[in-house]
């Protein structure tokens, strides 16, 4: 007579974390980190959108006539970025270059901070930290790694840790879509 073999660990689904636990205390943390990733890609959305002076002066912004993307964009053709062709092509595509960025910046923000949407979320997150990074060429500090990569990293880790989950509205976005579209968790 054969007899089951037991299941593996590595199959099991991960038991929720205690809130007073140390798992739960560092999950905790990832959710505080989720919010304020959020809040720096909606200030940089409202900053472009408004021109609050930070990043970008009230006369360049983007409901003033100016470009959200022809700053960085143009600084990237200037200074002998390997890939300026391709930033090139993009700048001349201006408008669509700027709903893109700004939507995504929109987007992303509000995904993060409401902790809903994470797969999408850290998918174009990363793929927008990813193109900054590459705008970014030559590097000066570091030859190889910037912020850039360390944050699309990071935001990678988040939905895969379910960082919704913790300070926001995941559980309950999980289960209003989850079934109906995965894909959208």
């Amino acid at each position: 007579m054969a007899t089951a073999a037991p299941s593996s660990p590595t199959t099991a689904p991960a038991a929720p974390a205690a809130a007073g636990s140390a798992r739960g205390w560092g999950f905790t943390v990832l959710g505080v980190v989720r919010i304020l990733l959020g809040f720096y890609f909606l200030w940089a959305f409202l900053d472009k959108l408004f021109g609050l002076g930070f990043s970008t002066p009230a006369e360049r912004a983007w409901i003033n006539g100016g470009s959200p993307t022809a700053g960085f964009l143009g600084g990237s053709i200037e200074g002998g970025n390997p890939f300026a062709g391709f930033w090139q092509f993009w700048l001349s595509l201006n408008p669509i270059t700027n709903i893109l960025f700004m939507a995504g910046l929109l987007g992303i923000g509000i995904a993060l901070l409401l902790g809903i949407g994470m797969r999408i979320a850290a998918v174009s997150g990363a793929a927008l930290y990813g193109l900054m990074y590459l705008a970014a060429f030559p590097m000066t500090t570091n030859p190889i790694i910037d912020d850039h990569v360390i944050l699309g990293v990071l935001m990678v880790a988040l939905a895969g840790l379910g960082a919704g989950e913790y300070l926001g509205l995941g559980k309950q976005w999980k289960a209003l879509v989850g079934r109906k579209a995965p894909y959208l968790i």
